[in-house]
């Protein structure tokens, strides 16, 4: 994923730093990647890293925190990386504020010993002194790390191969990642770079640091869906920055969830998966009139396609919960077996891979980031353009809400789906919105918008389930027998979504 850092340049591999020195930190344009492991030996053949500047560099670090992890729950990492003779203490912190996909702020220093040196660092601030003093290493990471720098269209990029494996206790993983870093010139050429090395060696986004994925070793489970986290926009941050962490904080909920399903085939993963996507589809039309340039609706387009390719998937996992008897269920798992392989070859696909480094771009330094008609707007505080987004679609969905009762299934889908952009432009956006009146404000709407959700989801059901079987070819079949939707639920079902919008309507808006 494409990042900006600051980092402190006494973390060089000048042979001149000196112990305890330390300058002002600068920002960087970082993207990281995550390497096929069977294209390494292609990827370490090419002339692309053996040029004259290659270097090769033997790096140990050792990661510290407390039993309790208080480093990790205060937002940081530190780190002593050992490098020949030299020793490198890294705190990381990331920011909540993103001005790229994310940002990191970090301090560096040399130090003369193993143990981590504090003075002058953010941790006593934030962390309990009693605490600190019960600093161990938790894991380490040793790599044999390549380093090239590359020069392209008058652009400076550094490109860094890391081979090795995290170790905790008696767990490990492997590491097999290259990291892009803008030194000078245009950032696109970085992402040109990935670009050249995907044709040699398939690339996917890194989501995860090393830092996390070593802490990931001691979680009892690794393969557990994950699940969007709560995203802590800050007041005051501009509105283009705010579309950037949202859409970073999508990509990692779907690229966390991709792994996992392209491992395990997980059906809760592969849910999980489609809430990112949907997440980050409704953001692009939350953030329309901000965002929208010529590559817009290309990224929807593709968006779209994988997002089907997933949902046919889903449906085939939800009518299997529904339908009794292995006879009934037994077209159905053919379907289904063909849909997920299909699933598989869109994961594994190069298409699928240029999405994911276009959206990561696009996002991070696209023509929408610099289009003078659209300064003042991707400047605003980011709350007065969630309120008027909040206010918007909650506009849209009394309107499109009312008679649900008496409206086709077309309008009441519309209606259902309005609904959706509501509740996750609400759950962008909470935060922003502090207070003990807005919160509660907030818990209110939030519940109401839930219950509207689910009735216009059972009723969509309703409607929806003969075309579904059709579209398997089954109806008329004992399976479609079997999934006949009760229709005597459909009018009950309609008096609770008209009786739930009516609710959501009278709730008091919590972003005024």
């Amino acid at each position: 994923m494409a990042k900006k850092t600051k980092r402190s340049e006494a973390a060089t591999d000048g042979a001149d730093a000196n112990v305890g020195n330390r300058v002002a930190p600068t920002e960087e344009f970082e993207l990281k990647l995550e390497v096929d492991p069977s294209s390494l030996d292609a990827l370490l053949a090419t002339a692309l890293l053996n040029s004259d500047t290659a270097t090769d560099r033997v790096q140990d670090s050792v990661y510290f925190d407390t039993p309790g992890e208080a480093v990790r729950k205060a937002g940081f990492s530190l780190r002593v990386r050992t490098i020949g003779d030299r020793r490198i203490q890294t705190i990381k912190a990331e920011s909540a504020a993103a001005a790229g996909l994310f940002v990191r702020s970090e301090w560096e220093r040399d130090v003369d010993r193993a143990d981590p040196v504090l003075d002058d660092t953010p941790l006593p601030g934030a962390i309990d002194e009693a605490e600190l003093q019960q600093l161990a290493p938790v894991f380490h990471v040793n790599v044999l790390r390549k380093t090239v720098l590359l020069e392209r269209d008058g652009a400076s990029i550094e490109a860094v191969l890391d081979r090795g494996e995290i170790v905790a206790g008696d767990r490990s993983d492997r590491v097999l990642e290259i990291e892009l870093e803008r030194k000078q010139g245009d950032p696109a050429a970085m992402f040109d770079v990935a670009r050249e090395i995907d044709r040699i060696a398939p690339l996917r986004l890194g989501v995860l640091t090393k830092s996390e994925r070593g802490y990931a070793l001691g979680s009892a489970s690794p393969d557990k869906p994950v699940k969007a986290s709560a995203l802590a926009l800050q007041p005051g941050t501009t509105t283009a920055a705010a579309f950037q962490a949202i859409v970073g904080a999508c990509l990692r909920q779907f690229r966390l969830n991709e792994a996992i399903l392209a491992r395990t085939g997980n059906a809760g993963a592969l849910h999980q998966a489609r809430v990112a996507l949907r997440r980050l589809r409704s953001a692009l039309s939350t953030f329309k009139q901000v965002v929208r340039d010529d590559d817009y609706d290309r990224i929807r387009t593709e968006l779209r396609w994988i997002a089907g390719e997933l949902g046919r998937a889903r449906n085939l996992d939800v009518l299997l919960d529904r339908v009794p008897g292995k006879a009934a269920a037994a077209p159905l798992r053919a379907a289904h077996g063909t849909a997920y392989a299909a699933v598989h070859a869109a994961l594994a696909s190069a298409r699928l891979r240029g999405l994911m480094l276009d959206l990561s771009e696009w996002a991070a330094i696209g023509a929408w980031v610099s289009d003078p008609a659209t300064a003042e707007a991707r400047d605003r505080p980011i709350e007065g353009f969630a309120a008027d987004a909040l206010q918007k679609h909650r506009r849209r969905l009394k309107r499109l809400g009312r008679k649900l009762d008496r409206v086709g299934d077309e309008k009441r889908h519309a209606a259902r789906i309005e609904a959706k952009k509501l509740r996750y432009a609400t759950e962008f956006f909470a935060g922003l919105f502090p207070g003990k009146t807005p919160t509660r404000r907030y818990r209110r709407f939030a519940k109401a918008l839930e219950a509207l959700q689910t009735h216009l989801g059972d009723l969509n059901d309703l409607a929806t389930a003969p075309m579904v079987l059709a579209d398997l070819g089954l109806l008329g079949t004992p399976t479609a027998a079997a999934l006949e939707p009760d229709l005597s639920r459909r009018a009950p079902l309609l008096a609770k979504a008209v009786k739930a919008h009516d609710r959501l309507i009278d709730r008091k808006r919590f972003w005024t």
